[in-house]
């Protein structure tokens, strides 16, 4: 296991606050990741079948599971993926908590998760994305790919975690 990334926060012009935050490898409980959903954006994104089974399934089986942590051991970030750690990285979740958006944890954890899964030399990086987030992963270098194909037979009805 990787030891802990110690990154200051880029807090760049904007008046936004620059903060120090600690990104690692952990596991995160279900009941935590369901209170870190209220907190971001990201509660909207998951079916409302069987939430808590799946969340529990996801937080255990990720094959990358990180968090950014502040100075108080504050949740401010969470990162998952899946990966074969020889080709590509699909990223499930990437949230950040809503009071430090725009302060660079969510491009620090793509970029230990891509590290972790084997570089960008090496590494093809995926996500689903929806519309507010587009913005965001341009910025950080990704663009929409024409290679894709989905197999969608889920049972889906949308809710907002609360």
């Amino acid at each position: 296991q990787r030891g802990p990334d110690r990154r200051p926060g880029a807090g760049a012009g904007g008046g936004v606050r620059a903060m120090d935050y600690t990104i690692r490898e952990e596991r995160l409980t279900p009941a935590e990741y369901i209170d870190f959903l209220k907190q971001t954006d990201l509660g909207s994104q998951y079916p409302k079948e069987r939430f808590e089974e799946r969340i529990g399934i996801l937080v255990r089986k990720a094959a990358i599971s990180l968090t950014a942590r502040g100075a108080d051991n504050e949740l401010l970030g969470v990162c998952f993926c899946i990966t074969d750690f020889a080709y590509w990285l699909f990223i499930t979740d990437l949230g950040v908590i809503r009071a430090c958006t725009g302060r660079g944890i969510g491009k620090a954890l793509v970029r230990k998760a891509l590290e972790i899964a084997g570089g960008e030399k090496n590494i093809i990086m995926y996500t689903c994305a929806n519309e507010n987030a587009v913005p965001f992963y341009e910025k950080i270098g990704m663009t929409r790919p024409h290679d894709m194909m989905v197999y969608d037979h889920a049972e889906w009805t949308p809710f907002t975690v609360e």
